[in-house]
């Protein structure tokens, strides 16, 4: 249902700004280098989103380098050429419709993890929080279609992680919005870096299962100023 009206123009606006902005956040954090990783945020009441263009660094992102699309991956407006990864926040949009951000990244801890194909065990209560268990790998794809995003929504579906490890690859995150999304690979990297390091002094202490489902409904539910809840 792709709209004109004046107010989804006012979002679409809303979402170039929104999804320029956080790409900051990706270099504060260290998730990037170069021109990698992306972010998208898709347009409320619409059957777009926006996205990253390919290959530009991030000091020259703007609201206007931004590239609206639609669910398809088509390129509705905008003078770059989009991500490479294009197709895979579209097939996760069309068939994830509670999604309205994705990112993805390569950062170093958690692709190390990816390249191993090893899922990141739920050992430390931060990880319990915000990922509800362990951070799953999905299968190893190739880049320019919409098999990557195939994988993700197979390994996410009835999962309660929002992140996901692409075999191989990197890490793609979901959110409620971009910054949600964006949140969930800050996050992703961090659970990654600090399993990883736990594993050098010993074997990490399992959690129980009741505790880790305990701890994601309170951090879910009532950590926080105003908690709205798990996503799905």
């Amino acid at each position: 249902m792709t709209t004109t009206t004046p107010d989804g123009a006012e979002a679409i606006l809303e979402v170039r700004a929104d999804v320029a902005r956080l790409h900051e956040l990706l270099v504060r954090y260290s998730l990037v280098i170069w021109t990698g990783g992306n972010i998208s945020g898709r347009v409320p009441g619409t059957d777009l989103f926006v996205i990253k263009p390919s290959g530009v660094e991030y000091d020259d992102l703007t609201p206007e380098t931004m590239i609206l699309c639609d669910l398809d991956g088509t390129v509705i407006e905008g003078g770059h050429a989009p991500s490479s990864d294009t197709a895979t926040h579209a097939f996760v949009y069309r068939n994830m419709p509670a999604v309205h951000g994705v990112v993805h990244t390569h950062s170093t801890y958690a692709t190390a993890w990816a390249a191993r194909g090893e899922a990141i065990p739920c050992v430390i209560t931060g990880q319990a929080d915000e990922f509800g268990g362990e951070i799953p790998v999905g299968p190893f794809a190739t880049i320019g279609d919409d098999s990557i995003g195939r994988g993700i929504v197979a390994t996410l579906a009835g999962h309660r992680s929002r992140a996901v490890l692409m075999q191989n690859h990197g890490v793609f995150t979901i959110g409620k919005n971009p910054r949600d999304a964006v949140k969930a690979a800050v996050m992703a990297e961090d659970v990654a870096r600090t399993v990883h390091i736990s594993r050098q002094l010993g074997e990490p202490i399992p959690m129980p299962q009741h505790s880790i489902d305990a701890l994601f409904d309170r951090y879910q539910n009532v950590y926080g100023q105003d908690p709205t809840g798990a996503f799905e």
